[in-house]
């Protein structure tokens, strides 16, 4: 069964299908049976996988390869060359293209299938692209490349990467038949414990990070002494991720096994970089192509080509190699040369010299021979895994801290791991199933994220109508209540202007910024010289440094919002070339481009934007892609003009969040109010403005 805890509602599982409304209370406070659990999230797994799945075939079938390469998720006519041998003993097959590389999406770290004639086939094979230039794509493979592969126009496509899903999948089967480390504390995920006995073994004398502040010193005590699990609540500029490294650092004092993780590669390498500088043996799983080349060589695949035991191992597999090359000039006893006849009724009509069957006896003297050859083969494989296994498990064994991305930690060298604590960053971007995978190598949990800001991106419509977007820390928190979360109190990002109107929305006021923070300006970045003239510019007040929160009116502008002919974004032209005209001033007056972010809720915005910011030092990304990053300056986009006052998914009000709390310095917004300010919080939002910075008609910036 499965019930809310504020009204016990039982319901059975044929009713599934009816939590499936926009009240996300309802859906985050559902007690699960196991058998329900398994049912209900394994269909939400497979509408994600499935959905993914069909946007990508859907566009393969539905366009040519030059139409799919001209929206950059294709590359067609490469010729391919052996590359030798990457880490991990992995094949590298470089793709290139005398007239260089289209403009493609595809990037380091991204899975792609290459094929021939139908992209589409099972037997195309998959591989990671690992290094890019303009002339060719370098693609690590797990398996030997099919010779086909080298033949000329080979067509690479950017595809999706099942894996996940699978891993998913697999991670909600163990906690429901209960296959994991720790029975009490997956139970305790799905259904709420009548009390939660704190440990009283925690005891902290001394902190590794002596900056701490009192909250987060608190919150890693509170996560110490957690029977099961806690929450880290960690607004905006909180210090989240330093406070999680610190609650690593205490469990590693205590001799506890480690594993730190979290959804995103670039969330993984804030933690590994972090916990390097504290000079802790810090082992990172993953694709070596997915790691930031400064912290690879804490990668596993590095780490093991550096081992003694896996070197070993190496030298036998090109053993192994030599082999399967002599062994390939005879002919192998499969299709129409077996006939019937096994292996040993080969061998022993090979040594009588006899034929049978119709085949020769010296086609049977060398299928015997074939034969032969593979046994060898197959002791020497079998003797790879033994050492490679050894050596994997030796360096598990002997680091402080194992870091993976939530899927990586479901990968089959960590299968026979378990872990006392398993720390999730960024849990609150997380669907559930994604955190379950490392969590049923746990005893015990900790995860961190602010439920106020981006939930995880959920592409099918009926995944996310049925809660598949609410996070296991949100889940857990609407069924625990405030109990099991810290919250982390002290910002070190923005000034209190930029910081009020979210503190207040979103955070009930509890947020303070520190004094360090609390009154910086641009003014602090700016030469003498800036000084000097800012008095000339105060007619335009947009780029008095002193001033941190502007809004520029666009309401009377006639352009508007628009889209692009067959896509369901949006873009304005006239907010663009406006941040266009602001960010070159910006510029020009001396402020650094490695300082500035410009943010808009829609992709084409972005899109449009970036053909005409000439800087590419300047940073420009949507808001889910500038979640978890700041600036000094921020202008944001806000782009919806219409006179229906229609706004779209502005409607989530944690984009509204993410957006203003990028800034550190200066955040400028650019909208519409009379469209925008139709939703009451846009409107209390530009009041606010109103109140602690200075609203701009959007004609006066353009004098």
């Amino acid at each position: 069964m499965i019930c809310t805890h504020e009204n016990a509602a039982i319901m059975d599982k044929d009713d599934l299908a009816i939590i499936q409304p926009g009240d996300i209370s309802t859906i985050s406070t559902v007690e699960f049976d196991k058998e329900t659990y398994e049912q209900y999230f394994s269909e939400l797994v497979q509408l994600e996988r499935n959905e993914e799945m069909r946007r990508h075939e859907q566009e393969i079938k539905k366009l040519s390869g030059k139409e799919r390469e001209k929206r950059g998720r294709a590359i067609l006519n490469c010729s391919a060359r052996n590359d030798g041998t990457g880490y991990g003993g992995t094949f590298l097959v470089k793709f290139v293209r005398k007239q260089g590389m289209p403009d493609t999406e595809i990037s380091v770290g991204d899975l792609v299938r290459i094929s021939k004639h139908n992209p589409l086939s099972d037997r195309n094979p998959y591989g990671t692209a690992i290094e890019k230039t303009g002339h060719s794509i370098l693609i690590s493979f797990n398996e030997k490349p099919a010779k086909w592969m080298f033949h000329k126009r080979v067509r690479l496509d950017l595809y999706v990467n099942d894996v996940t899903f699978k891993r998913m999948l697999q991670a909600i089967k163990y906690v429901a038949h209960d296959q994991v480390k720790n029975i009490e504390l997956t139970s305790s995920l799905l259904s709420k414990r009548k009390s939660l006995t704190k440990n009283d073994n925690s005891e902290i004398f001394s902190f590794f990070n002596t900056r701490l502040n009192q909250s987060q010193k608190e919150t890693v005590k509170h996560c110490l002494s957690a029977p099961l699990f806690h929450l880290i609540h960690g607004p905006p500029g909180t210090g989240k991720t330093i406070t999680c490294v610190e609650v690593i650092e205490q469990a590693i004092k205590n001799d506890q096994t480690m594993l730190a993780c979290a959804d995103s590669n670039t969330a993984v390498d804030n933690l590994v970089e972090k916990l390097v500088k504290q000079k802790r043996r810090v082992v990172r799983i993953g694709h070596p192509a997915r790691v930031n080349p400064l912290l690879r060589k804490h990668s596993l695949d590095y780490l093991l080509e550096q081992n003694d035991t896996f070197q070993k191992a190496h030298q036998i597999r090109q053993k192994a190699y030599d082999l399967k090359e002599k062994q390939d000039q005879f002919t192998f006893p499969s299709g129409q040369w077996r006939r019937g006849l096994s292996n040993s009724q080969i061998k022993k009509l090979a040594s009588k010299n006899k034929g049978s069957r119709g085949i020769s006896s010296n086609k049977l003297k060398e299928m015997a021979t074939s034969l032969d050859y593979q046994e060898k083969i197959n002791g020497l494989f079998t003797e790879i895994d033994a050492l490679e296994n050894q050596a994997i498990n030796e360096l598990i064994e002997s680091a402080d801290v194992v870091c993976s991305t939530n899927s990586s930690a479901g990968a089959e060298i960590l299968a026979n791991h378990r872990f006392d604590l398993c720390v999730v960053d960024e849990a609150t971007q997380s669907c559930e199933p994604s955190c379950l995978i490392p969590i049923v190598k746990a005893d015990r949990i900790v995860m961190a994220g602010d439920h106020k800001q981006l939930p995880p991106t959920i592409l099918n419509e009926t995944a996310e109508q049925k809660g598949f977007s609410i996070s296991l820390f949100e889940r857990l928190l609407a069924l625990y209540g405030e109990k099991v979360k810290s919250l982390l109190s002290v910002q070190y990002r923005m000034n209190e202007k930029i910081m009020g109107f979210s503190n207040k929305q979103f955070y009930d006021g509890k947020l303070k910024a520190d004094e360090s923070v609390k009154y910086h300006t641009l003014q602090d970045l700016f030469s003498e010289w800036f000084s000097e003239i800012q008095s000339d510019l105060k007619p335009f007040n947009v780029f008095d440094p002193d001033q941190s929160l502007i809004w520029i009116d666009t309401k009377k502008n006639e352009l508007g919002e628009r889209s692009r002919f067959g896509s369901t974004s949006k873009e304005n032209v006239a907010e663009a070339k406006l941040i266009q005209k602001i960010v070159t001033q910006f510029i020009r007056l001396g402020l650094d481009s490695e300082d500035i972010g410009v943010i808009t809720p829609y992709y084409d915005q972005k899109k449009l934007l970036h053909s005409l910011i000439e800087s590419e030092y300047i940073e420009v990304d949507t808001v889910d892609g500038f979640q978890g990053r700041e600036k000094e300056l921020v202008l944001v986009s806000l782009t919806r003009s219409n006179l229906k006052g229609a706004i779209g998914f502005l409607k989530d009000l944690r984009r509204l969040n993410v957006s203003i709390t990028r800034a550190r310095r200066k955040l400028i917004i650019v909208g519409d109010s009379q469209t925008v300010c139709r939703n009451e919080t846009y409107e209390s939002f530009y009041d606010f403005v109103s109140q602690n910075g200075i609203i701009i008609p959007s004609e006066q910036v353009k004098k």
